[in-house]
Order: C-alpha cells, then sequence, then structure tokens
C-alpha cells in the first residue's frame, strides 16, 4: 500500500465529509459522509471499491464525534490503520492569522475557534471534527486547510471595503474570499493542460455550484474574488443571494422584518430557490425552464448574466488573460448555463465550440470556447479540493 495517504475531513454545521486520499495518484481510496447530524434520522455513508454502505448514527450526545469514531472502525476494517500519514481539515475562515496550512496545535485549534464571529455557521463546526479527529487518531499529525488562505495575496485595494477603516481596525471587516483550495487548484492545471508557466498566467476561475465564486488569478496568486467578509457576497447562488443594496435590509427591518428573518432570507431563500420559487438546484431549473416555467427562466438569465458580469469585470486586476476556467458542480457538468455565459460575453470575442462544450461534462476537462480578440480559451477543469487538502498535508510532514 501506499505511504501517502491522507484522510481529509469536512466538517460542516450537519454534516461531515470524509475522504482517504492517495496524495500521489490523486485517487480517492474511500470517500464518505455523515449528514442529518442533530436530527434521529443521522446516518453515515461511504464508498469504497464502488460500493455504497449506510448506517445510521446513535442519537444522542456529539454526532460529529460518533462519526469520527465510526470512520475509526471503517479504516480498520479496511487495513488502512497504518497507511494513512496525516489528517488534513478544511476550515472555513482562516482571517488574516492563517496565510497558508499550518500543523494543528492547542493554540491554532483556539485561534481557529476565536475566527468564529467571521464564520458562524462553518468554524464551530470546523473546530468540533477537529477535536473529535485529535482524540481518535492522537498519534497523526493533523494540519488546517483555510478556505481564505489563497486569497491573502489580494492587494489592499482590492479587500478594503468603502466603509469607515475603523471597522477593518476593530473587527477585521474586509473581502476574504472563500473556495481558495478550488481556485488554487484549478487554475495549476489549468496551465499544465495549456502548457504555460502557472507564474507567468493569467486566470478568471469560475467555481460554481450551491455556493459559487469568481476569481482574478494572476502568475499563480488571487488578485480578486467574488466573496467577501462572508460566503453571501459576490455571485446569485443556490439559495443565496450575492451581491444586494445594503439599504434592502434597512427598509425590510423598518417593514418589521426581524434580522434573523432577513438574513434567513438572504442565505437560505434566495438565489435560484428565491427567484424561480421552484427549487435551489440548477437542474431542477433547467427542467422547469423545459417546461415553459417562467420564473425558472428567469432565474437562469440572472444567475448566467450576473456570472458574465463578474466574469467581464475581473479583467481589471489582470495583465493578461489565458482561460476563463469554470469548475464546481454546475461548472463542470451545466454545459447550458456556460454556453448561456460565454454568449453574455460575446463582446470579448468567445464563440462557444458546441463539440467541445457537449463533451466537457462529467468529469472531463476540455477547451468550450475560443477568443481570437483575447488570445484566449474557456475551458472546464474539474475541482479537487481534497488532493490539495492531502499534498498540503505531506509537503509539511
Amino acid at each position: 500500500m501506499s505511504n501517502s495517504y491522507v484522510l481529509v475531513i469536512n466538517s460542516g454545521s450537519s454534516s461531515l465529509k470524509f475522504a482517504i486520499i492517495d496524495s500521489v495518484s490523486g485517487d480517492a481510496i474511500v470517500s464518505g459522509l455523515g449528514e442529518c447530524f442533530g436530527l434521529p434520522e443521522a446516518t453515515i455513508s461511504w464508498k469504497f471499491n464502488g460500493e455504497k454502505t449506510q448506517e445510521a448514527i446513535e442519537a444522542q450526545g456529539n454526532h460529529h464525534q460518533h462519526a469520527i469514531k465510526r470512520l475509526v472502525t471503517l479504516i480498520e476494517s479496511l487495513g488502512f490503520t497504518n497507511d494513512i500519514v496525516a489528517v488534513g481539515h478544511r476550515v472555513v475562515h482562516g482571517g488574516e492569522k492563517f496565510t497558508s496550512t499550518v500543523k494543528i496545535d492547542n493554540q491554532v485549534l483556539t485561534e481557529i475557534e476565536r475566527l468564529s464571529d467571521l464564520a458562524p455557521l462553518h468554524n464551530p463546526a470546523g473546530a468540533k471534527g477537529i477535536e473529535a479527529a485529535i482524540e481518535a487518531f492522537p498519534n497523526l499529525p493533523q494540519f488546517a486547510v483555510f478556505d481564505t488562505a489563497f486569497h491573502q495575496t489580494m492587494p489592499t485595494k482590492a479587500f478594503t471595503a468603502g466603509i469607515d477603516k475603523d471597522l477593518y481596525t476593530e473587527y477585521g471587516i474586509r473581502r476574504y474570499g472563500f473556495h481558495g483550495t478550488s481556485h488554487f487548484y484549478v487554475s495549476r492545471q489549468a496551465a499544465k493542460i495549456l502548457d504555460i508557466p502557472v507564474e507567468k498566467s493569467g486566470f478568471i476561475t469560475v467555481h460554481l455550484g450551491n455556493g459559487a465564486s469568481v476569481c482574478a488569478v494572476q502568475n499563480g496568486k488571487s488578485k480578486d474574488t467574488s466573496m467577501g467578509f462572508t460566503p453571501l457576497a459576490g455571485l446569485m447562488m443556490g439559495t443565496r443571494s450575492g451581491d444586494i443594496d445594503p439599504g434592502i435590509l434597512e427598509f425590510l427591518m423598518k417593514k418589521g422584518w426581524s434580522q434573523d428573518q432577513v438574513f434567513d432570507m438572504l442565505n437560505k431563500k434566495s438565489g435560484f430557490l428565491g427567484v424561480s420559487h421552484i427549487t435551489s438546484d440548477a437542474r431542477g431549473i433547467l427542467e422547469a425552464m423545459e417546461q415553459g416555467h417562467e420564473d425558472a427562466k428567469l432565474a437562469f438569465e440572472v444567475f448566467t448574466y450576473r456570472v458574465a458580469k463578474y466574469i467581464a469585470s475581473y479583467l481589471i486586476p489582470l495583465t493578461s488573460l489565458d482561460a476563463i476556467v469554470f469548475t464546481g458542480g454546475i461548472g463542470e457538468n451545466s454545459n447550458i448555463i456556460r454556453e448561456e455565459i460565454l454568449n453574455n460575453l460575446s463582446l470579448l470575442g468567445f464563440v462557444v465550440d458546441s463539440e467541445g462544450n457537449d463533451k466537457a461534462r462529467f468529469g472531463n476537462e476540455g477547451i468550450i470556447a475560443r477568443s481570437e480578440l483575447l488570445g484566449a480559451v474557456a475551458m472546464v477543469v474539474p475541482t479537487n479540493e481534497e488532493l490539495v487538502i492531502a499534498r498540503e498535508c505531506v509537503e509539511r510532514l
């Protein structure tokens, strides 16, 4: 067996994703998900050798802990106990404290918990997963890989908010950006595919999924990104609004809405779901469009228009453009959404290759459009955040 296996853990507020990754080949040897934490129907499932297994999780107590305990016995039963060299944790928010992957100790864990003010839905869950993993694997080195770290290369003019600067000094209010491991990975893969040095490259990476963001990557470094202080900013998403006039918040609260109602609406009842009143899933939006549902069509048009606007605006931070790179669940699989986005960019000279666009789906990479005007292409690169986390860990052993 390989000696480069890393257990990658991604703890959510009510879920825990995990995978055993071969950091050399990039293969996921085992992958799984614990979900519905806090509910009686909490389960853990995993895939190994093409077979999927699912079990209920003990109803009482800390579900993160129960899930990781079951993960320990699973690893033992599959014979991987002596082959895992490290545990890597995806942590959403590293603030300005963490600009790269770090080995976890008590001080790091305390700092992750302290940053919970910046990511109240994510960092406390990440800390729970870390604590449970340290208890379960006390002899393995454990590392935190931060979503925000890649974006710490943004210049001050890109991350500074147009508000009283004291709010940055006192509370750390600024643009942080997220999906950093994905933007990092696909920009490197795009450079390999196009056979250009990443240190002399220019990309606009477009991560489209239930959460979505755009990033300007020059010479391998993030120069600007659409998510902000929180993952609510930027593009319209599955249930999140993206950018809106902040005056809307004051308006609704004057109408009697509570703070909780306003932010529940912005985070959970907006985006595809809010505009269509049907679903937060892009596939459901496309199906409803085919059936003539006008609000689904509007959600499709709003989403693709806003993505195109962000892409065009991210020419500004770049000094060169080699490619627009689509990734994420929607970006990798929806040829219809990609085509509409690129049609909105026709003034930049992009012409869609219909055959290439159709082929670049379901795990297949490829060039899907070209612009002679810019001397650039649009392409699809499937992301692999787990592999980034695994390799970050191995590099620091």
